[in-house]
């Protein structure tokens, strides 16, 4: 009989072979000049006015970029505690700072809207001559973070936990902006880094550059920040598009268009303002220009074997009952009795 290996190694030879001929038939992004991020990363502050002193604090690291010639300032998630247009004076000063550094600045409001009901996270960029109306709404909110499914009946989870007393609102689409110099970025808010499919959608709208504002200070001594940062690297490589994950307390790290890291990160220690010398790129990658079809056909082949599978147990006959041993029987022809 044939051996059960040969299958198994002419399987393996025939999946090693399709898997090289898609690698070099697959479509590979071309490089495309480079530009310069600065990071700002303000690090862990504690205390009832620790808004105020964060923003105070993102202030003074952006202005030590000055003469260093970013093209753009990203501050982390929650980086601005308050409405812009609510707070002009606040606005007016993101707005100095713009003009002395140079660059947009790409802030994070976490704050009550003045135009609409509700909390919203959202990206703002604001230039030389104060917000250019360019704002992103977060659409993926963290469950029991950000807001409470069923609040009516798991609310009581604010009490036990760190929950968000009142639910933040959703951003109903995503955006991609233009910054100075020509770049267009397309940002995501924290957890959204972690679903390619807004990535690969912000690339296919002609993102130049991804950018990931986070916050992840709940977990500050644990494995999680250097997890959450790793995903920028797979959203990278996925789009061919560097990714920038700018977080308040770290990890802050910067992605080339094929996931390997520029420069080195900011780590939960650091309170800093770092420039990045990102490589950009052009062209397109496989997973933007078809999708995840490569998980969907996957799980079509692993139902179509479970299903034969189950086909072929159904239809295999049941063992052969076995025979029954005839029965002693007396000298006179009747079956003996037990003990006689």
């Amino acid at each position: 009989t044939r051996s059960p290996a040969v299958p198994a190694v002419a399987g393996l030879l025939a999946v090693a072979g399709v898997t090289g001929a898609v690698w070099a038939w697959a479509p590979r992004p071309e490089p495309a000049g480079h530009v310069r991020v600065a990071v700002v990363q303000p690090g862990v502050i504690d205390g009832i006015s620790s808004g105020d002193k964060r923003l105070a604090r993102e202030e003074a690291l952006t202005r030590s970029l000055v003469g260093k010639d970013p093209d753009l300032v990203v501050w982390g998630e929650s980086s601005v505690g308050y409405d812009l247009a609510d707070r002009p004076d606040i606005a007016r000063r993101i707005t100095a700072l713009s003009r002395e550094v140079g660059a947009d600045i790409l802030v994070n409001v976490d704050a009550r809207r003045s135009d609409r009901p509700g909390i919203f996270k959202s990206s703002v960029l604001v230039g030389p001559d104060g917000p250019t109306g360019d704002r992103y709404d977060k659409m993926r909110l963290v469950p029991f973070g950000e807001y409470v499914p069923a609040r009516s009946l798991l609310g009581w989870a604010t009490s036990v936990g760190k929950a968000a007393g009142e639910d933040r609102r959703r951003g109903d689409r995503q955006v991609v902006m233009d910054v100075g110099h020509g770049l267009r970025v397309g940002p995501l808010v924290c957890f959204e880094s972690a679903f390619p499919d807004m990535s690969r959608r912000l690339t296919r709208d002609g993102a130049q550059l991804l950018l990931a504002q986070s916050a992840t200070s709940t977990f500050q001594d644990s494995w999680a920040p250097d997890q959450h940062a790793s995903l920028a690297a797979l959203r990278a490589a996925e789009t061919g598009r560097p990714m920038v994950h700018a977080t308040l307390t770290g990890v802050s790290v910067v992605h080339a268009p094929d996931g390997s890291r520029v420069g080195a990160p900011l780590g939960t220690s650091a309170s800093a303002a770092r420039v990045y010398d990102v490589p950009l790129a052009k062209g397109t990658t496989a997973y933007v220009r078809w999708g995840d079809w490569p998980v969907h056909a996957a799980l079509l082949v692993l139902a179509a074997l479970c299903a034969a599978g189950g086909v072929r147990a159904l239809r295999r006959p049941g063992p052969a009952p076995e025979p029954r041993a005839p029965r002693a029987r007396t000298a006179h022809g009747s079956p003996a009795r037990p003990g006689r």
